[in-house]
């Protein structure tokens, strides 16, 4: 039932965003429910599996609460997008030429779609380019899956520390799910075009699903820093109702902030020029190729840049900077180590994410050498 229910809800997301004839209302609405159905069963199902698979019925609190807020979620976003597809029926029937003149109107001042040229175009290497982002793209979500189910089945794994780990998991997930299927359906089509609303969606969700991991490692440095500058009060600092919050607090931002930058795309206008130099939809390259000023643009992305990237920047740095004075201060070695250890993984994981970031930020300008 899980596979069926993914999978053909996947298909329906491929279809609406590859063929041009079914870019209109209807299907662009039909294919935020798809997406939203394969989030509600990923919310419950797995985790019924594993029980399962392991005869053991329990769940955490942190996960009970997980639950409850995801499956109140897109229940509560389902019910508004039947309410805004039957408005769009209602339009379509009973206003039919208002509704045929509002699509044209919004033709004729917005693109339909731009073209990725980040990647390369020789025909000899697709099959080596698609092979690599599918193995890729495997790996990394059967390894997050792999991780978000042995924390969510192993009780003595129900701590804060593997709790953020798993919300890392599964963030990765998502944010791999927003780019590489359709680097995949390019290559294996040879179009390399994304609609307009495509697009959209890519930037809002690369933004949101990014602003969440930087605020994730912050919360994850603070949990360190509090586990080993405060070993006796750590049970009563990172309890799991803080350890909810942080999470919670963390989408909320996250999600904010995608949405104005998503939104402040929506007034640009295009002109002939629609090529992206890169395999996606990056925000600062899809305003390069605006007609319209940027200014506001460009000044929200270094406010909120600024604000919601320096403050948890900063957040691992002070976390750190004592964490390292505090081990210092330990006479014993082993003690040094033992701490020094549970911090590996995690700045392992901030290095490969910001050493990333600005690996993509700073090659984006030079992976496609612009036409004559």
């Amino acid at each position: 039932m899980y596979l069926v229910t993914v999978l053909g809800n996947l298909l329906i997301i491929l279809a609406v965003s590859s063929d041009s004839n079914l870019h209109n209302p209807m299907y662009f609405f039909l294919s935020n429910l798809s997406l939203n159905d394969i989030c509600l069963s990923t919310t419950t199902i797995p985790k019924m599996l594993v029980n399962i698979q392991t005869q053991n019925h329990s769940i955490t609190y942190i996960g009970c609460l997980n639950q409850i807020f995801f499956i109140t979620a897109f229940f509560g976003f389902e019910n508004f997008l039947l309410a805004v597809m039957a408005y769009d029926r209602y339009a379509a029937i009973c206003h039919p030429l208002r509704f045929i003149n509002n699509i044209e109107t919004r033709n004729q001042t917005i693109i339909s779609e731009f073209i990725l040229l980040g990647m390369s175009e020789d025909r000899e290497l697709q099959p080596l380019i698609f092979s690599l982002f599918l193995i890729m793209y495997l790996v990394t979500v059967l390894g997050n899956l792999l991780i978000v189910l042995a924390v969510s089945s192993d009780s003595y794994l129900h701590t804060p520390m593997y709790f953020f780990l798993s919300n890392l998991s599964l963030n990765d997930i998502c944010l791999s799910t927003t780019t590489i299927p359709k680097i995949l359906l390019n290559i294996q089509t040879q179009n390399h075009s994304i609609t307009y609303i495509g697009c959209l969606n890519q930037i809002f969700f690369i933004t949101a699903f990014l602003g969440f991991e930087i605020f994730l490692l912050a919360v994850m440095a603070y949990d360190r820093y509090a586990a080993i500058c405060h070993p006796l009060k750590y049970t009563v600092i990172m309890n799991f109702y803080f350890c909810g919050l942080l999470i919670l607090l963390s989408w909320f931002m996250s999600m904010v902030n995608a949405l104005l930058q998503t939104l402040m795309v929506l007034h640009l206008s295009f002109c002939t020029e629609l090529e992206i130099p890169q395999f996606f939809c990056e925000l600062t390259l899809v305003l390069k190729i605006a007609c319209s000023s940027t200014l506001i643009n460009n000044i929200l992305i270094y406010a909120l840049v600024s604000i919601l990237g320096g403050i948890p920047f900063s957040g691992i740095t002070f976390s750190y900077t004592r964490i390292v004075a505090s081990v210092l201060k330990m006479a014993s070695g082993e003690r040094k180590y033992k701490a020094f250890s549970t911090c590996g993984s995690h700045l392992s994981i901030v290095s490969l994410f910001y050493g990333t970031v600005l690996g993509v930020y700073f090659s984006s300008p030079f992976t496609n050498s612009p036409k004559k």
